[in-house]
């Protein structure tokens, strides 16, 4: 079996006096594509802000390759090796396309990922890479941000609602690049609500609700009944 790369132990998010994550335990090995799915509100972007760094989570409760990380800045967790692509793209709009691509390699980490190898598995973004980013379509942006994430040669992609607010034909031109992604062996993990795409492109999908783990398992054994209970609030459990 594969070495545990990330976990969460117990892991607990407050915004102000409001807690988000009730106890979050989760594992990702390496080498596997992870996908959390859940309603709006579930914690699912809070989890990820956590593991980022984003959000505040005490050190023992994110574990990285056995060492506590939970706190740490986000330029630090970026460094170990974790990029995030976030909810809403968040580029940088005074930068063209290249430069916001090249914002993801300032941590200056080794790796397979480079301007070049990314205008090959989108070739639009070498077409606009003059233009400013956040002129592109919706569309074209989520490449630019997934882009960006790689840039910085991380060994875990966390990606944060890739198919958010996108044509269904858009969803899967970006999902058409994870086997590009994790043929070298890129850990993965998607936040998505759409869980038929979650499913199909996961080897382990946990369901969060209102801040719990309310399922998980492998992908391929999940039944629909269970995912759809597990996602509405109708059953709790492993």
């Amino acid at each position: 079996m594969s070495q545990i790369l990330l976990r969460t132990d117990h892991l607990q998010a407050f915004y102000g006096d409001a807690q988000a994550l009730f106890g979050i335990d989760f594992e990702l090995r390496a080498g596997e594509l992870v996908a959390i799915i859940g309603a709006n509100g579930a914690g699912k972007s809070t989890f990820l802000k956590c593991l980022t760094g984003l959000v505040k989570a005490k050190p023992e409760s994110v574990i990285w390759k056995g060492q506590p990380v939970g706190g740490r800045a986000p330029g630090d967790i970026v460094r170990l090796g974790l990029a995030m692509v976030p909810e809403g793209r968040r580029l940088f709009p005074s930068l063209s396309v290249e430069e916001n691509l090249l914002m993801g390699a300032v941590v200056s980490r080794k790796g397979p990922w480079s301007l070049d190898r990314l205008y090959a598995m989108f070739p639009i973004l070498k077409e606009k890479r003059h233009q400013p980013g956040t002129s592109l379509s919706g569309g074209q942006q989520q490449m630019v941000a997934m882009g960006r994430a790689l840039m910085s040669n991380p060994e875990v992609l966390l990606c944060d609602e890739l198919s958010l607010g996108l044509a269904p034909i858009v969803i899967r031109e970006i999902y058409s690049a994870m086997p590009t992604i994790t043929s070298e062996g890129m850990t993965v993990v998607i936040v998505e609500q759409d869980v038929s795409m979650a499913r199909k492109v996961s080897d382990r999908l946990y369901c969060f609700q209102e801040g719990v783990v309310s399922l998980q398992g492998a992908s391929a054994d999940l039944t629909r009944e269970q995912i759809s209970k597990a996602y509405f609030g109708l059953a709790t459990g492993d």
